[in-house]
C-alpha cells in the first residue's frame, strides 16, 4: 500500500478493551460477573479487571471462558491481541505528537530529498521516520547516542561547535551507505598500499579517480563515501569506525579545488592509520587546528602527497620567483597533480593564495 493510500485509511482513535465484549455476552446470558468467576474459577478481581481493561485475557482465562460460555478461546484471544496493539499504537502516536517540536531542528527537507526518509503526511509520522533513521527510540535516546558533550563526534577544539543535529544527520546518512558497502576486514598494509596507488589518482578527472578510489579503498577493508554537504554543515570530512570494526572515511564535497579534496582524503586516512578505533575527527577546514592528532594527520597528508625530501628539493630550486613551468614539471616528475603541489606552496606560505590558481583543478560537485 501507497503512502497516499495509508493517509486515507480509516485509522480508530480508541482501543476498546475486549472486556466490553465479555460485559456483552455474559449479560445476554443473563450471567453476572460473580457468576462467571464462580463457574471458570477465576477470581472476582481479575474478572472485573478484563472487563474495565486493566488485566489482559491469558490463554488460560479465554479456554475457560470457552467452556463456560461457548465462544471459542481464539476469540477471546484475538481481541486481546488487537485491543493490547492498537492500544499501544495510540500511545505512541500521542507521544509522537508530543515530540513533533524535536524534528524541527533536523534538515528533514534533505533527508527526504536524498532518499533517507519518506516524506510524511503528518507530525507523528515524521518524528517516527526521524527516530527510524537514526534507529533510537526516542529524542533522548538521540541525545545520548549523538549529542551528550562527550561524544567526540561534536567536539571541534579551536573551532565553532556545529548544530549535533546537522552533524549527526550528514554522517548518518555517510553510515548508512557504509554499512551497505562490501569491505573483507581492515588492513592497514593493505591500506597504505591502496594510497599510494590512489595518490597516482590525483592527476585523472573524477569520472575517472572517484570510482576507483572507492574500490582501492574497499579492497583494504575501508569504506569511502561522498555524502554532499547541507546547509549549516561547514564540514570537509569525517574518519569514523562502524560497530562492526570497518574504519570509514566521509568526504563532503565541499571544495572547489582538487588540492583540498585531496588533501581531506589522506588526512582522513591518516587518522585511520595513526589513530584509534573509538575516535571520531571531524574535518572543518578553517585553519585552527590545535589538536595534536589533527596535526599529526595533517603531516601525514602532506608527506604522502609530497615527500619531504623532494618538496626540500622544490624549494631550494624555485627560489624566490617559482614559474608554474617548473611547479608543472616538478609536480609531473613526482606523479601528482600540479594543483597540489600550488595548495601546499600556498598553505607553507612560500607564494601568495592568489598566485597559480588557474593549475588547480576546479570541481564542481555534479562532477565527484
Amino acid at each position: 500500500m501507497s503512502r497516499r493510500a495509508e493517509k486515507y485509511t480509516y485509522q480508530p482513535d480508541v482501543a476498546i478493551p475486549p472486556g466490553e465484549t465479555l460485559l456483552e455476552t455474559i449479560e445476554v446470558k443473563g450471567m453476572s460477573q460473580r457468576e462467571l468467576a464462580l463457574r471458570t474459577g477465576i477470581t472476582p478481581k481479575t474478572i472485573n479487571g478484563i472487563v474495565k481493561g486493566k488485566a489482559p485475557i491469558s490463554m488460560e482465562t479465554a479456554m475457560a471462558l470457552e467452556k463456560v460460555l461457548g465462544v471459542p478461546a481464539r476469540f477471546w484471544m484475538n481481541l486481546e491481541q488487537q485491543y493490547r496493539a492498537l492500544a499501544a499504537e495510540l500511545e505512541e502516536k500521542k507521544q509522537l505528537f508530543e515530540w513533533g517540536a524535536w524534528t524541527k531542528r533536523f534538515p528533514i527537507r534533505e533527508l527526504v530529498k536524498r532518499g533517507f526518509m519518506p516524506e510524511a503526511p503528518d507530525s507523528p509520522s515524521e518524528v517516527r521516520y526521524l527516530l527510524e533513521f537514526f534507529s533510537v527510540v526516542s529524542p533522548e535516546a538521540w541525545s545520548n547516542v549523538y549529542a551528550k558533550p562527550q561524544q567526540a563526534a561534536f567536539r571541534a577544539p579551536g573551532r565553532a561547535r556545529r548544530a549535533p543535529e546537522i552533524v549527526s544527520s550528514w554522517l548518518r546518512m555517510g553510515a548508512i551507505l557504509a554499512s551497505k558497502a562490501s569491505c573483507p576486514p581492515y588492513d592497514e598494509k593493505a591500506f597504505r598500499t591502496a594510497l599510494k596507488s590512489i595518490r597516482g589518482l590525483t592527476r585523472e578527472t573524477p569520472d575517472v579517480f572517484q570510482g576507483r578510489m572507492i574500490e582501492l579503498c574497499a579492497g583494504a577493508g575501508v569504506a569511502l563515501v561522498l555524502v554532499p554537504e547541507m546547509p549549516g554543515l561547514g564540514i570537509s570530512g569525517a574518519t569514523y569506525w562502524l560497530s562492526e570494526g570497518t574504519p570509514v572515511i566521509q568526504l563532503s564535497l565541499r571544495y572547489k579545488k582538487n588540492d583540498q579534496l585531496w588533501f581531506t582524503f589522506f588526512h582522513e586516512a591518516g587518522h585511520i592509520i595513526l589513530h584509534g578505533k573509538k575516535d571520531i575527527f571531524i574535518e572543518e577546514n578553517n585553519g585552527l587546528d590545535v589538536d595534536p592528532k589533527e596535526l599529526q594527520a595533517d603531516e601525514f597528508a602532506a608527506d604522502l602527497l609530497i615527500p619531504k625530501k623532494d618538496y626540500r628539493t622544490l624549494c631550494d630550486r624555485l627560489g624566490i620567483r617559482p614559474s608554474k613551468a617548473e611547479v608543472e614539471s616538478f609536480a609531473q616528475s613526482i606523479g601528482i597533480a600540479p594543483g597540489i603541489v600550488v595548495g601546499r606552496l600556498q598553505r607553507d606560505k612560500v607564494i601568495p593564495f592568489s598566485h597559480m590558481n588557474d593549475l588547480k583543478q576546479t570541481l564542481c560537485r555534479a562532477d565527484v
